[in-house]
């Protein structure tokens, strides 16, 4: 609803529109309108002023939030609101989105100019958001086509615009949005029945004992719900051949078929059912997996793993089980050129880089065993398998032990009793030494962890506890504490980043050229030999290691280090990483097959990086000191 006379902004009827139909508290609002609190505040204010001659008031309720009140239903009555309010998208996410949909679902050409005028926005801000569109759409090889003086129109296959549709809604539906989806039910499914097409398909996947995991089914379901929609709006296939399809999936198809025509009033043509067969062979689960490709490719999967990054997983007879289901599945898409998209696999990269790098390394040139190139988003689902799998072998059993140092002037007996009441009460607790007080006054660096005394010491570079011959608890108390803090990640910087490997780049220069630079004196320092070079190289052919944050992690294709280091990079100016990107920070891995066990830790440490938004505190360390301050001061927060 506006009013031109009513509301003096724009965004005061969207947010009287917004506060009309729900309870939302303040942030919430704030984080709609892409303005501060404060500015919602004075909002507020404004309404009140104009709806008190209207007898109605928005009030807010704490821990609740904003909600109107209507104290004169007659006055509230006389609002004067003429028309519905459209919801305009805000943000330069909600752009993109709306304007996908808008390619997709019209027959006609989409004039951007018409549309900036709708959303109250200049052109050339859309024109950037086409560009977001644009890429998006080349993942399912659809484009769009500039037309003289008609507009923009899409261009493409009719399975591939339904392929994107269906990911869309799926992508909504996966991240729980329950407004998102209801919009999109109306605006791209004409607000068709879900739940009986949904009844639709259960009856006959049971009648038929298909196995369909929930996603499966629940994707299967957008996927029809789209098919149906598009046949009604006059976009069937004319033209869909597939080969060799089980007479079982066959048999639930022409069910199905029929099905369709409560809401098509016929059952599918040729070309549809085909386009149906498929779409349920993508998607159930194979109840005999160990078809010779599926197996040939879990196989080389495992084989690569081992060989080349030391971690044997061929005893792990789950993660078999579910990759030879996955990949079944995989493997038909695939055949059938039915592109899936995984929505949470800028997560996957982000935070589980090293389980992603492993899978991606694996299945490289595998063309033989899927007879075409996989994606990305195919490669993230069993990259979760593979991460699931090492966490479960790997996880535990190479983490560091606290060490300290005891020190103590008591007798032989009262320290031997010492020491048995720490190993008892901490077996997690390793004991490196057992000095007097004047050995310990000697030292000029503590090698352990912290110090444990029986005598007040002045402190070094380490904690110091305190306890008596017969501790207290609040001694064993503070012990405690103390050792269960994760000794691995302190242990890794100070083992594996080095000064003389820290850089400082304040002026432009090439990825290529970095590459060279830091790989000539990785080598010249006996860590790598020539091959390393050429390997990171192509190992970023394949895939940017651009993880977030503009934080990059190259690597070569495999452990092939002669000894671990990570040289440090910082980028003032920044350095073009993948097409339009830019990286700032910079960790070059070396990493040798003796230390493979500590990668997985190294990777752990750039994720939080990634996470605490540690890009602006690094660059502007001076000095390999500050570097490390910050880097410790990061991960001592590592849960």
């Amino acid at each position: 609803m506006t009013s031109k006379v009513l509301f003096p902004s724009q965004r005061l009827a969207y947010l009287f529109d917004t506060i009309k139909s729900e309870v939302l508290p303040q942030q919430e609002l704030a984080n709609r309108f892409a303005v501060s609190t404060r500015t919602i505040r004075t909002d507020i204010t404004a309404l009140n002023d104009i709806l008190k001659d209207y007898g109605a008031q928005v009030s807010y309720t704490k821990n609740i939030g904003y909600q109107l009140e209507i104290s004169d239903p007659d006055r509230y009555a006389k609002l004067p609101i003429t028309q519905s309010i459209k919801q305009v998208p805000r943000s330069s996410k909600e752009r993109v989105s709306a304007l996908l949909i808008a390619f997709l679902t019209q027959s006609n050409s989409v004039k951007l100019d018409d549309i900036a005028s709708d959303w109250f926005l200049s052109r050339s801000t859309l024109q950037n958001d086409v560009f977001a569109v644009k890429q998006c759409l080349d993942k399912y090889n659809l484009s769009i086509e500039n037309r003289p003086y008609s507009g923009m129109r899409l261009i493409g296959d009719e399975s591939s615009i339904r392929a994107c549709l269906t990911d869309i809604l799926w992508q909504r539906h996966m991240a729980e949005d329950v407004l998102a989806i209801d919009r999109l039910r109306k605006t791209i499914l004409n607000d068709i029945d879900l739940t009986y097409l949904e009844k639709i398909l259960q009856n006959q996947f049971e009648r038929f004992e298909l196995k369909l995991n929930a996603e499966g089914q629940r994707y299967l379901v957008y996927s029809c719900a789209v098919s149906i929609t598009r046949i009604t709006q006059g976009h069937e296939l004319l033209e869909y051949q597939v080969d060799k399809i089980d007479s079982t999936i066959i048999g639930a198809a022409r069910e199905i078929s029929e099905g369709f025509s409560y809401f098509l009033g016929s059952v599918l043509s040729d070309a549809e059912f085909n386009y149906l067969c498929v779409q349920i062979i993508s998607r159930i689960i194979m109840d005999s997996p160990n078809q010779t490709k599926s197996l040939a490719l879990v196989e080389h999967i495992l084989s690569y793993i081992n060989d080349s990054y030391h971690y044997n997983l061929w005893q792990d007879k789950k993660l078999r089980q579910d990759m030879l289901i996955h990949i079944s599945s995989m493997l038909s898409r695939i055949k059938y050129q039915i592109h899936t998209t995984n929505p949470l696999l800028h997560e996957i990269k982000q935070y589980y880089p090293f389980a992603y790098d492993i899978t991606l390394s694996a299945l490289t040139n595998t063309e033989k065993y899927t007879e075409s190139k996989m994606t990305e988003d195919e490669i993230s689902y069993l990259a979760v398998h593979i991460g699931v799998a090492l966490e479960r072998n790997y996880s535990s059993g190479h983490e560091r032990f606290a060490q300290i140092l005891l020190v103590s002037e008591l007798g032989n007996a009262t320290l031997r009793m010492i020491e048995s009441k720490i190993k008892r009460d901490f077996p997690h607790i390793k004991i490196n030494r057992t000095l007097s007080y004047r050995e310990y006054e000697q030292l000029s660096q503590i090698e352990e962890d912290f110090v444990v005394s029986t005598v007040r010491l002045t402190e070094k570079d380490k904690q110091i506890v305190k306890i008596a011959p017969f501790p207290t608890p609040y001694q064993l108390e503070q012990l405690g504490r103390l050792a269960m803090i994760d000794r691995t990640m302190p242990y890794i910087i100070e083992r594996f980043f080095d000064e003389k490997f820290f850089l400082v780049i304040d002026k432009p220069i090439t990825q290529k050229e970095l590459f060279k630079k830091v790989c000539q004196k990785l080598e010249k320092s006996g860590y790598v030999d020539a091959d390393f070079l050429p390997s990171v190289i192509e190992r970023e052919a394949i895939v940017s290691t651009l993880l977030g944050e503009n934080i990059a992690i190259p690597h070569s294709v495999g452990l092939l280090a002669k000894k671990t280091v990570v040289t440090t990079i910082l980028a003032p100016q920044g350095i073009v990483w993948d097409k339009n990107e830019i990286a700032h920070v910079i960790f070059l891995l070396a990493i040798s097959k003796d230390e493979y066990e500590d990668a997985m830790r190294i990777y752990n440490l750039f994720v939080n990086l990634v996470k605490e938004k540690s890009t602006k505190r690094l660059l502007e360390c001076k000095k390999f000191d500050d570097f490390r301050v910050i880097v410790k001061d990061s991960f001592g927060r590592l849960s």
